[in-house]
């Protein structure tokens, strides 16, 4: 029996011996199930999705998000762009940090700068081409730039970027210290994150008084705990078999709706069996992604064939990329044209897929493995608890990974942090070494240019090539599925998955 199998049918037989109704040990904290611990609550520093969807509690953004990734004003009132290369921010007044100290323009300047200067070793500050960051007034700041550069104020949003104050250097996320609506008050890695309400935040204080994030890496503990009532709630955490098991627990509420999170699989470009876009091709070609969503995703998912949210103004339509339909003759041919011939056990390419102990992650990697046979494909699955997971793709140390790009993918321009040459980490996400200069102009060009019609005729040019030489196999968007207790109330989702409900839901 496969371990989907097993974990469904563990889940079906221990649902029933678990007693009803809540179990919370203390009423006046929310118990929230994480997969695993963020690697730095710093928003300048964590790229990983639990440091910025917890990170984005603690602090605040320039700018913020709305459900159609439109940019609003936020601790930036408004902001003025007298030239192409510069832009004048006008912050918010009494604003204060959770110390009690008043947010000025210095905290927002060296919050930039630090990203930038060397005070902190960060991806991100290779999506920010800035010159020079100049507090020009008690609340006003100037940021002039090396080119125009219309990406910016999503790179300064909630999730991706936060304010700190003023000397906050590499050490910020043992102790952060924001603006947001809730405060730190503790971290042990691989336990739980413990933030308070912010009782004087300025956006208005939320309703709930605590809450501890539980690192729960075990999807079937998860589920139990769910159902018990000793948790209230978890986000895209649960196998969809196990989301679909609690539907029927009147204690439970499963929302859902459509997601822009996007799971894919990355290369390393520069190993010599993987190095061969026609490989990659093959590879794509022997996934059959249509079975897979619909046996472990149960439809709950939308296909991808490109690494932006579907519907967005600069996603190439289906009729302008490559296909790489479920098609194993065509992959033979493509190895075969690659020069990889069967051996005496009828295996053309052997090589290594590395995940996170994600459950989900984990049955569409042992999916996929079966899939491949059919091709002669030998993948091997190697699973390590996501901190050394994480570092290993970060270092190139890998063949092949599963992951899902959350939130960065929301603005063209991350097509640059994920696959242009300049951003190998640490100054970006290009984590496959995948380099072509085409790619490199057109999204310069792209993010130089101020007109729409222009951006997206360059994305579009982007994402044709990457479809052929395909250095990412987009997989599908995974629906935005969040399950609650009862006793939690105005919960409402974003295609995006943050956790920004909380700062409006209410505990009974």
């Amino acid at each position: 029996m496969s371990s989907r199998a097993l974990s469904f049918c563990a889940l079906a037989l221990l649902l029933p011996l678990i007693a009803c109704g809540p179990h919370n040990a203390d009423p006046g904290i929310l118990r929230f199930l994480i997969e695993s611990s963020p690697n730095n609550l710093d928003l300048r520093q964590g790229t990983d999705a639990q440091s910025e969807r917890i990170g984005g509690l603690i602090y605040d953004a320039l700018v913020k998000k709305d459900a159609h990734f439109v940019l609003q004003p936020w601790l930036a009132t408004s902001w003025d762009r007298p030239d192409p290369l510069t832009w004048v921010f006008h912050i918010r007044a009494n604003v204060r940090f959770h110390d009690g100290k008043l947010l000025t323009a210095d905290d927002v300047a060296w919050s930039i700068r630090s990203m930038i200067d060397g005070t902190i070793i960060s991806p991100k500050g290779g999506n920010l081409p800035i010159v020079s960051v100049i507090a020009t007034g008690p609340l006003t700041v100037t940021v002039k730039t090396k080119q125009p550069d219309d990406s910016l104020l999503f790179n300064l949003s909630d999730g991706l970027f936060g304010i700190v104050e003023r000397g906050a250097g590499r050490d910020e996320g043992l102790h952060p210290v924001g603006t947001g609506p809730f405060e730190f008050v503790s971290q042990m890695q691989d336990r739980d994150v413990i933030l308070k309400r912010n009782p004087d935040y300025w956006a208005g204080a939320p309703h709930i008084a605590r809450i501890r994030f539980e690192v729960v890496p075990d999807t079937i503990t998860a589920a139990l705990q769910m159902r018990k009532g000793s948790a209230d709630i978890e986000s895209n955490v649960l196998t969809p078999d196990m989301v679909q098991a609690l539907r029927r627990e009147k204690n439970v509420v499963v929302q859902t709706g459509p997601g822009a999170i996007v799971m894919y699989a990355n290369f390393n470009t520069q190993d010599p069996r993987l190095r061969d876009p026609r490989v990659r091709q093959a590879i794509a070609c022997s996934i059959n992604r249509p079975a897979l969503i619909a046996s472990l995703w149960h439809g709950e998912a939308q296909l991808a064939d490109t690494l932006l949210p579907s519907g967005h103004w600069a996603a190439a339509s289906d009729a302008e990329l490559p296909q790489y339909p479920h098609n194993i003759p065509r992959a033979i041919a493509l190895l075969d044209a690659a020069g990889l011939k069967p051996d005496k056990d009828g295996i053309r390419l052997r090589f290594t897929l590395k995940t996170s102990t994600d459950e989900t992650t984990r049955l569409v990697a042992q999916a996929m493995q079966q899939q491949m046979r059919a091709a002669g494909i030998a993948l091997e699955i190697r699973s390590a608890e996501f901190g050394t997971f994480y570092s290993d793709i970060t270092h190139g140390a890998f063949q092949m990974y599963m992951l899902r790009w959350i939130g960065s993918n929301e603005d063209p321009d991350f097509l640059r942090y994920a696959f242009a040459t300049s951003s190998f980490p640490p100054k970006g996400g290009n984590r496959g070494r995948y380099s072509n200069p085409r790619v490199d102009t057109l999204l310069a060009e792209a993010n130089a240019a101020t007109d729409e019609a222009t951006r997206r005729r360059d994305y579009v040019e982007v994402q044709q090539i990457l479809g052929r030489d395909l250095p990412s196999i987009p997989l599908w968007y995974p629906n935005n599925e969040v399950v609650h207790s009862t006793r939690l109330s105005g919960v409402t989702l974003d295609p995006g998955g943050t956790f920004d409900f909380l700062r409006t839901a209410q505990l009974q």
